[in-house]
């Protein structure tokens, strides 16, 4: 992966077709070794979207990656609380992908960021109503804090 990155003509913000970055797929895959040479680039935005909206930290949260999700969230640039296209934010997805660790980092971010102190209503329903399905209403106790 390093020898790939490293030639010239090798771009590894460049998006496929579908919006997909090397990143994406890395977060996606749950490859935390991937995922930190892709971020060891300065040219590489780690809150890059596909042509849906979708990012790094969504997929990573939707599939369970729960070190790959720790990884993004120490970056800056990620905002955890951006929706997507379709209204979903990684919070949202993380807790209908059924992915609890993925969950409580997420909301452990928003209770540290400043500017988002506060879970809209409709959006903390939106996440019980996934944790629900998913059988585990016990988050609903970290939901609640």
């Amino acid at each position: 992966m390093k020898t790939l990155l490293e030639r010239q003509e090798v771009d590894p913000d460049k998006p496929d077709n579908d919006g997909w970055t090397p990143l994406l797929y890395a977060a996606c895959e749950g490859h935390e070794g991937v995922v930190k040479i892709i971020l060891g680039w300065e040219e590489v935005n780690p809150d890059k979207s596909n042509d849906f909206g979708q990012t790094p930290l969504s997929y990573a949260g939707w599939e369970g990656h729960e070190r790959v999700v720790k990884i993004l969230l120490e970056w800056e640039e990620v905002n955890p609380d951006e929706p997507d296209n379709f209204g979903q934010t990684p919070l949202l997805v993380a807790a209908w992908g059924g992915n609890k660790g993925a969950v409580k980092m997420l909301l452990e971010r928003k209770r540290s960021t400043s500017t988002s102190q506060v879970i809209s209503a409709r959006h903390r329903s939106r996440v019980l109503l996934g944790m629900a399905m998913r059988g585990w209403l016990r988050c609903h106790a970290l939901a609640k804090r």
